[in-house]
């Protein structure tokens, strides 16, 4: 079963909260138990060596204790003053149960800190908090006095920093399910959205558009899923205008041979004319001869995305080569080339076949939309490290709406349909296709009724290649 992220965000929030309250139970418990005793301990040693220096005046000038100073630290607090002579031996004790006893383990040099915590030595019967500090006039020595504390004092205080910890981590908690709120509203319905969207995708409803107007990442998403089922839906359609196009051109040559072919079976079509629609039939055999070729020609294209073998050749030798082909062609409507090169040879690298067949379709098709007794110009030059090759006609040329298709399968602008009924409409398709594989660009300039102009560049070979 799948689980919503909404789901899963909650469970991790929820973790959070228990991972975040066991610290505070487990490792806060400790920390402020731990700060409670120290600052305890510490204020303990303060007043301790405040005694002790008021304790020792006033011995060092009248040689005896003043029980009044020990007196008055236990009446206003609940500490346990005990006072030591030099022997560790008791002098006083505020609680009178210590006085004459000897507390024979302790030895100050060997204490690292100034207080202890615990029974100090076995002198109390509970956990306490003890701090000592000398007693003494100038270099005379007295003893010690110990100011010590119930423990549970100290650890009373930290358990009311723990509560409040609580009440802290409660306040908190409360806040941040208030942060769901947006949380939900700018993640949560968007990713819902965007889910909604990439399921109707996915079940062929390309006309669906998730509609996220926010510009961060989430909406960058929706934005590239709705261009890309923008793409899908006019690549169906496209798809469909490819199959609707084969169809046409396919059905027009077969309907003429079948129908020529019928009518000389009946004998419709005395013999003596039987020649005459042979040659028709020829015509249109070699029509579909040429419309699966191409179409070969763009599928081994897409397949292989051209396997290109390049090759140092001289582009000049090409395009003379090329345009002795049409001769025949030229010379039935009047049309001339005008060839005009920048040195005799002109060396490029590239595919050699692939450049022939680009260059061919460029150059029939300037003738096709050529007027009679025209002129086709051709120019090779070279611009930087490239060779530029333009091919110019002087004919109808091609209208404003048009010039963004002429690169689509298939596409014959509907100027163009009486000119060029035998065309297959794949040509400039093909040799975009070929130019693109090189890495270089065609482009296009044309004005209707005045001609068209196709570019493209090939890089120029180096003299060691």
């Amino acid at each position: 079963m799948r689980k919503k992220l909404s789901v899963k965000f909650l469970l991790a929030f929820l973790a959070f909260a228990l991972g975040a309250f066991f610290l505070i139970a487990v490792w806060g418990e400790s920390l402020f138990r731990s700060s409670a005793r120290r600052t305890a301990a510490e204020e303990l040693y303060r007043q301790a060596v405040e005694s002790a220096d008021k304790l020792g005046e006033y011995y060092g000038s009248y040689q005896q204790l003043n029980t009044g100073i020990l007196n008055g630290i236990s009446q206003v607090s609940d500490l346990q003053p005990i006072l030591l002579n030099e022997n560790n031996r008791v002098i006083y004790d505020s609680a009178g149960r210590l006085v004459n006893s000897v507390i024979s383990a302790f030895n100050p040099a060997e204490n690292r800190y100034t207080y202890r915590i615990g029974t100090f030595y076995g002198t109390f019967p509970d956990e306490r908090i003890t701090a000592f500090a000398p007693v003494g006039s100038g270099l005379r020595h007295y003893g010690y006095l110990l100011l010590s504390q119930p423990l549970s004092i100290a650890d009373a205080r930290a358990n009311d920093l723990l509560r409040q910890a609580y009440l802290l981590y409660a306040i908190l908690f409360l806040l941040s399910l208030i942060i769901l709120i947006p949380v939900r509203f700018w993640i949560m319905r968007p990713v819902k959205a965007i889910t909604e969207g990439a399921r109707e995708f996915t079940e062929g409803n390309l006309a669906h558009r998730i509609r996220i107007s926010s510009e961060d990442e989430l909406g960058y998403l929706a934005r590239s899923l709705n261009d890309m089922a923008s793409q899908l839906q006019s690549n169906d359609q496209a798809q469909r205008n490819f199959i609707a196009n084969v169809a046409h051109d396919f059905r027009s040559p077969l309907t003429s041979i079948k129908g020529y072919l019928e009518a000389m079976v009946d004998g419709v079509i005395p013999p003596e004319n039987q020649e005459k629609y042979m040659n028709i039939i020829i015509g249109e055999t070699e029509r579909l001869t040429n419309l699966t070729q191409s179409m070969i020609s763009l599928n081994s294209l897409d397949e292989a995305r051209m396997g290109l073998e390049l090759s140092r050749f001289d582009m000049v030798a090409m395009v003379r080569s090329v345009c002795e082909t049409f001769e025949a062609v030229c010379a039935r409507k009047g049309i001339s080339f005008d060839l005009i090169f920048g040195a005799p040879q002109i060396p490029v690298r590239a595919d050699f076949g692939r450049i022939n067949q680009a260059l061919h379709n460029l150059i029939d098709n300037a003738i096709k939309f050529s007027y009679d007794n025209g002129v086709i110009r051709i120019r090779v030059q070279e611009i930087g490290e490239k060779a530029s090759i333009s091919v110019k006609d002087f004919g109808q040329g091609i209208a404003k709406e048009d010039l963004s298709k002429i690169w689509t399968r298939f596409y014959k602008a509907d100027s163009s349909r009486g000119k060029d009924k035998h065309g297959t409409g794949l040509g400039l398709s093909i040799t975009k296709e070929i130019i693109t594989a090189h890495g270089e660009t065609i482009d296009v300039i044309s004005t209707l009724g005045s001609g068209t102009e196709f570019i493209f560049r090939l890089p120029l070979a180096k003299s060691a290649e």
